[in-house]
């Protein structure tokens, strides 16, 4: 199982469930010493050794991607499941104010990057018995919301991609959801509500079991959904 932002929130705490279930999990992220943090972790609590996946969705290029399927070809010979749970915020911003090279940016993590990693793992996930794309959604993906600009555009293309992918592969072993988690407890939710009260969000760890539900076997049959 591979799961992008494994360094931290979200990311993190689902790697860390998944390993507790057994799953040899592939850390990637930006970040070495987070992900090396995460990896110790796991390898603490007797869960699978992990492997370890620094990656910058941001600035890599089709050298570095086709160097990720050829080491996770050779240590695993495939991939049975991808969550995209990395992703930036920018700012928040009306439309007439909005840093061109920020939205470019938040659309480029948030939306192409996710594009480029699942076309590039395609090859592994055809390999799987029964494979599994989870993208990671949001409330401002159902409607547009005033001054969220990229973060909510990004996550509309995010919707769309999960669905194009799920056509595609309706007559195959992979199926493709995506899931909004809600309102948790992360630097990216502190980031847009630096006001708000943090002790009324959930933890990251209070999210990762419908995670678990669509990467698992419990997910078969469902395809192209998109859950709240």
């Amino acid at each position: 199982m591979i799961v992008t932002g494994a360094g931290d929130g979200i990311g993190q705490a689902v790697a860390f469930a998944l390993a507790r279930q057994g799953a040899t999990v592939g850390l990637l992220g930006r970040t070495l010493r987070k992900l090396e943090r995460s990896y110790d972790q796991i390898v603490k609590t007797g869960g699978p050794k992990p492997a370890l996946l620094p990656f910058n969705l941001e600035t890599a290029s089709a050298v570095e991607y086709e160097a990720l399927h050829d080491a996770l070809d050779r240590e695993f010979g495939r991939v049975d499941g991808l969550a995209h749970i990395a992703g930036i915020l920018g700012v928040l911003s009306p439309i007439d104010h909005y840093d061109v090279p920020t939205w470019c940016k938040v659309i480029h993590v948030n939306l192409t990057a996710s594009f480029l990693l699942t076309r590039t793992l395609l090859p592994l996930l055809r390999r799987s018995e029964d494979a599994t794309v989870v993208f990671t959604s949001s409330g401002v993906a159902r409607r547009g919301r005033a001054y969220w600009g990229a973060y909510s555009v990004s996550k509309f293309g995010t919707e769309g991609l999960m669905q194009v992918l799920a056509d595609e592969s309706e007559q195959t072993r992979i199926r493709a959801n995506s899931l909004n988690p809600g309102p948790v407890r992360t630097a990216m939710r502190l980031q847009a509500f630096p006001a708000e009260d943090r002790n009324r969000l959930v933890e990251p760890a209070a999210v990762t079991a419908p995670y678990l539900f669509l990467l698992g076997p419990e997910g078969r049959g469902l395809n192209g959904m998109t859950f709240d």
